[in-house]
């Protein structure tokens, strides 16, 4: 009962609740990747099952980030002890994940901006590939990608809060990992609307992931580049085209 009790009583304390809503903030932000890539992928999907398949693949990756944090340990461990090496480049366990993430989300994305090219409308793709269970399976998949990053930011953030509050920081956590989840399942559908709705952000946002896939590919071969320029370029890149939008529509009248 009082090691129960140890969990939550950190979130009586000032910096407890500080650490749980900067900690949100930043799975949020973490997650806008998860939402476009979402986006996306259910837009092959017939309309009356797009909202299922993004609230099924949601809540399967949340259950995938909670396990995650409970082998936190072990986890830690896969970015120390190098597999194997490659011409002189080590990869860890950490490093593979990151280069397959990587190849995957620059193969999915460059795969939708040439069909939009063409002008292809799909109908094919949503009898094949684009069926409910593999849109399910290809959200978890890159959540379970980009839960590292998440996961290994979030312990780095709660590594000092036992210093400073008393209780067990895990619960803090697994809370911001739940508030964000629930965001985004929120947020999801209009999001989704808004991208697929209109071709020119939809490349956009097609354009950031496969910058992000070339990230984690940079990632994995041990080179740390800033993901906030890449945020940066996507919102200026929204900006602009926002502008353009309401400059045709205006045009228009």
């Amino acid at each position: 009962m009082n090691q129960f009790l140890d969990y939550f009583s950190i979130l009586s304390t000032s910096v407890g609740l500080t650490y749980l809503l900067i900690l949100t903030l930043l799975e949020i932000v973490l997650g806008i990747d998860n939402i476009i890539f979402i986006s996306i992928i259910t837009d092959n999907l017939p309309k009356n099952k797009q909202k299922s398949a993004r609230l099924i693949g949601l809540s399967l990756a949340l259950i995938i980030r909670i396990i995650m944090l409970s082998l936190v340990s072990w986890i830690m461990t896969l970015d120390k002890e190098p597999l194997f090496t490659i011409l002189g480049q080590s990869f860890t366990g950490h490093s593979l994940v990151l280069l397959v993430g990587g190849l995957f989300l620059i193969y999915k994305s460059v795969g939708e901006m040439h069909a939009s090219v063409k002008g292809e409308a799909h109908e094919t793709e949503k009898k094949t590939k684009g069926t409910f269970n593999a849109a399910v399976f290809q959200i978890v998949v890159v959540d379970f990608i980009f839960s590292f990053d998440s996961v290994i930011s979030a312990i780095g953030m709660t590594n000092d809060i036992q210093h400073e509050a008393h209780g067990n920081p895990l619960i803090i956590i697994v809370l911001a990992v739940l508030i964000s989840m629930l965001i985004m399942m929120w947020f999801s559908g209009p999001i989704s609307r808004f991208i697929n709705e209109r071709p020119t952000i939809k490349m956009i946002a097609l354009s950031f992931l496969v910058a992000i896939g070339i990230m984690l590919i940079a990632e994995a071969f041990g080179e740390h580049l800033q993901k906030g320029y890449i945020y940066f370029a996507l919102v200026y890149a929204l900006i602009v085209e926002m502008l353009n939008l309401r400059m045709r529509k205006n045009q228009k009248k």
